[in-house]
């Protein structure tokens, strides 16, 4: 079994897909989703999070990348890049959304990135736009940043990283774990028609469906 299939089965063992089509959510970009991936369970349930981790540290190892620091997105990517610096033995930050009103109003946490080579790492990405403002703060601050790290992407970011010179690199495709939930009979194909619909056109998915 690959990396991929093993992170496939370790967020759908910890039930991290979510399939609602009646009650569909609203993403902080705005687009509505009949279906999600709440990668956040991840820290609760170690042995999965540990697959994860080590699938990023493999990914690291497979291709060879420079890596000075490792960075995470506040707040839901801390947990996993935090936990991957510690695995490796690598210097860790993180990136604020926005400065703190009170204390040193630091944007990047834990140390100094200038002229350091950053890999960034994201949980989930969706039009990627907080791992995209990450980038440009840690660029800002001196860093390299050139690769973004994500556990799972939904597949509409990709023009928006290669225009800001980013590599998004997920360890598991949305579509790969959706097609793993309908093998594992976690999903029926009706649903997985309902999704692939979504994911066709997100943006008026709601409108079509009178959401």
């Amino acid at each position: 079994m690959n990396i991929t299939e093993q992170v496939a089965h370790a967020l759908l063992d910890i039930g991290a897909l979510h399939f609602q089509p009646n009650k569909p959510i609203t993403f902080k970009s705005g687009i509505v989703s009949p279906v999600y991936v709440d990668n956040r369970r991840l820290p609760f349930h170690p042995i999965q999070w540990r697959v994860v981790i080590e699938g990023f540290g493999q990914l690291l190892d497979r291709n060879r990348w420079l890596c000075d620091v490792i960075a995470g997105v506040a707040m839901a990517g801390v947990p996993h890049s935090a936990a991957l610096a510690f695995y490796r033995q690598t210097p860790s930050v993180f990136v604020r959304k926005e400065a703190k009103e009170h204390g040193t109003g630091q944007l990047i946490e834990g140390g100094d990135v200038q002229d350091q080579v950053v890999i960034l790492v994201e949980d989930m990405v969706t039009t990627g736009g907080s791992s995209l403002k990450a980038v440009q703060t840690l660029r800002t601050a001196g860093a390299i940043a050139e690769h973004c790290l994500c556990i799972t992407t939904y597949g509409f970011a990709e023009k928006a990283f290669q225009e800001m010179g980013v590599e998004l690199h997920a360890l598991v495709e949305f579509s790969t774990l959706v097609e793993m939930a309908v093998s594992r009979g976690e999903l029926t194909q009706e649903q997985c028609s309902i999704i692939l619909d979504w994911l066709s056109d997100a943006h008026e998915w709601a409108k079509k469906h009178g959401f």
